[in-house]
């Protein structure tokens, strides 16, 4: 029986904000598996189809940010650190806009956007920032600063560019000192809005300065999106946990096999890997790992508010939600009510079924053979 989870600490808040989930249209395909995730599981060689999401937050005072920015149009433009990556050779990566195209393209102009928020600084979340005006401030994590500036070309090694800052309000969140600082649902915290509606989080381990968002999409109930960054690449890192099981059936979750299905053939698959039933499918592989402990703590605090069922927790990378969510333009604050949590919950074992069958399990509508 999975652990019983308490509701984990949000401070109460009146107020909420619009989330909108934008297809940035990125897409990546022929990417090892092992470059994302370890311990490898044969027969599987590439990860699925990897897409792109960023977040528009809208304040009820008519403030607007975006949470991530997504990949940019020509990566050959990046910092030579970056776009001379050999690697970039061997996988598909498909990016014929940018965010701002298409928050332009649905009558919202990037004037007025008044906060870009990176969750951190790799490439396929930077966008291109100097296409946004000088009056939309750029928000990164702590240690951005002193780890990556100056930027190319100032410092060749630099993954960044100065074109991202010049002539921009570059903030620093300090999660520790500034009269926004809290804490919320186990992780420190910035109350961006000073009034709950939105809270930046402190999710170190994946990269420097690398933080998550959680939103207040509904109030009396609160409901929260909680906007992952790559704190994880797939859903197997997650999950199962000691709060949420493999559970004893499945259905609608697999595409290509009858439904209902029993889980226990991945119960049986997760427990071959790690020996536990309340352990996730996967660790990060090491070029996604710059603090192996801190990732590991990060992803702790991450499964505590993944149980609960009034948050949503949905990563940059996160596939599954393509089938479920409505995309911008049209709002994600009903997210709960549509029931998009628990359809895309245990969506990714969908991902490993071929590992299944290699194992010995194979599914009928008679149940598992």
């Amino acid at each position: 029986m999975a652990d019983s989870v308490s509701s984990v600490a949000i401070p109460a808040g009146e107020i909420s904000v619009a989330v909108y989930i934008i297809d940035t249209r990125s897409r990546i395909d022929k990417l090892p598996l092992t470059f994302l995730l370890r311990p490898a599981l044969e027969p599987l060689e590439y990860m699925p189809t990897i897409p792109s999401w960023s977040f528009l937050i809208e304040h009820p005072s008519g403030h607007k940010a975006v949470f991530d920015l997504g990949m940019p149009k020509n990566i050959k433009e990046l910092a030579p650190q970056v776009s001379q990556d050999d690697r970039f050779d061997d996988w598909d990566i498909r990016s014929p806009k940018e965010v701002i195209d298409i928050l332009e393209e649905n009558n919202v102009p990037a004037s007025q956007i008044n906060s870009a928020i990176w969750s951190h600084w790799h490439w396929d979340h930077i966008g291109d920032p100097s296409r946004f005006p000088s009056s939309t401030d750029l928000i990164v994590g702590p240690g951005f600063m002193k780890a990556l500036l100056p930027a190319y070309p100032i410092n060749q090694d630099s993954p960044v560019r100065e074109s991202d800052f010049r002539g921009r309000k570059v903030i620093e969140v300090d999660f520790e000192n500034s009269k926004l600082a809290t804490k919320v649902a186990g992780f420190p915290a910035f109350d961006f809005f000073g009034d709950g509606s939105l809270y930046l989080l402190d999710t170190p381990g994946h990269a420097i300065g690398h933080m998550g968002a959680l939103a207040r999409t509904t109030t009396n109930p609160d409901t929260f999106i909680f906007m992952g960054g790559d704190l994880s690449h797939h859903g197997g890192q997650l999950r199962p946990s000691k709060y949420l099981h493999i559970p004893s059936q499945l259905s609608g979750t697999l595409s290509d096999v009858p439904n209902p299905y029993p889980g226990s053939s991945f119960e049986r698959l997760l427990i071959s890997r790690t020996g536990s039933k309340e352990m996730p499918f996967f660790l990060s592989a090491a070029p996604q790992v710059v603090d192996e402990e801190r990732l590991a703590e990060t992803r702790s605090k991450a499964q505590v508010a993944d149980a609960q069922e009034n948050i949503w927790l949905v990563c940059a990378h996160d596939p599954t939600i393509s089938k479920v969510a409505d995309f911008f333009p049209a709002p994600a604050n009903e997210w709960k009510a549509k029931g998009w949590r628990s359809m895309t919950l245990w969506s990714f074992l969908d991902d490993l079924y071929p590992a299944v069958e290699k194992l010995g399990g194979k599914f009928s509508n008679a149940g598992t053979v």
